[in-house]
């Protein structure tokens, strides 16, 4: 059976929380850098509308009546700004707002796969020093929904979940074919992890023993383990080890 595989990156993922930062992998980029790089990129009409988005979200933060002003224009943010801008965009209108643990649940749990993955993106900028948001981290890896997957191993998985949990955060995304470059932090956390060394073996030979590649990425994260990479099978001819 074929398998899922992640849908390529946005072209701000990198500064929302997808894959792995610079530095020690918790430290989301600047909000400032995500808001001059969106500037750039949006056309005039889209950069208005995301002033007075923003603006509204400022002058209104946490929740007013049954649905907030900001809210609404979460789910216009795909429309008005292009689909590929719109995970940036959502990011800034959640911080306008600040909006807090609370708001950001109430978003994740009624909105979108699209709002919801913003929200994922989101976590290191509005809830950095605590565990409040994990739930929603946890909801998005039990998905089967890639994008979800890779959103919610940015840089607040990468400080908050614990090691069980990381762990088979890992193993989920060689199942599902998510490329580890989304888990930030991979180096530090999988350095002389014993057991990850183990779950990844396990994996590894359950795939030989079926006829089938190992991919490139649990050679590389077993290695990071300090553990020696398992031997792919004979007459393996893609050097990714890609299933198709």
């Amino acid at each position: 059976m074929t398998r899922p595989h992640a849908a390529p990156a946005t072209p701000e993922a990198d500064t929302t929380g997808g894959p792995a930062t610079p530095g020690d992998g918790t430290t989301p980029a600047p909000l400032a850098e995500l808001r001059r790089r969106l500037d750039d990129r949006l056309g005039g009409a889209a950069r208005a509308w995301l002033d007075q988005a923003l603006d509204e979200a400022a002058a209104h933060p946490g929740a007013h009546g049954p649905v907030s002003v900001w809210e609404l224009r979460l789910a216009e943010a795909g429309r008005r700004c292009g689909r590929a801008h719109a995970d940036a965009a959502r990011v800034l209108i959640l911080h306008a707002a600040h909006a807090d643990a609370d708001a950001l649940s109430r978003v994740y749990f009624q909105g979108t796969a699209d709002e919801r993955r913003a929200v994922l993106h989101a976590l290191p900028h509005l809830v950095p020093d605590g565990p409040a948001a994990l739930p929603l981290v946890e909801d998005a890896l039990r998905t089967n929904d890639t994008r979800l997957v890779a959103a919610a191993l940015g840089p607040y998985a990468a400080r908050h979940l614990d090691a069980h949990a990381w762990r088979h955060a890992v193993l989920k995304c060689l199942f599902t074919g998510v490329g580890l470059d989304h888990v930030a932090d991979l180096d530090r956390r999988a350095r002389g992890d014993g057991e990850l060394a183990r779950m990844l073996g396990d994996h590894a030979a359950e795939r030989i023993a079926a006829g089938r590649p190992v991919p490139e990425d649990l050679h590389r994260v077993l290695a990071l383990t300090g553990s020696a990479p398992a031997t792919p099978p004979h007459g393996t001819d893609d050097p990714h080890g890609k299933e198709s």
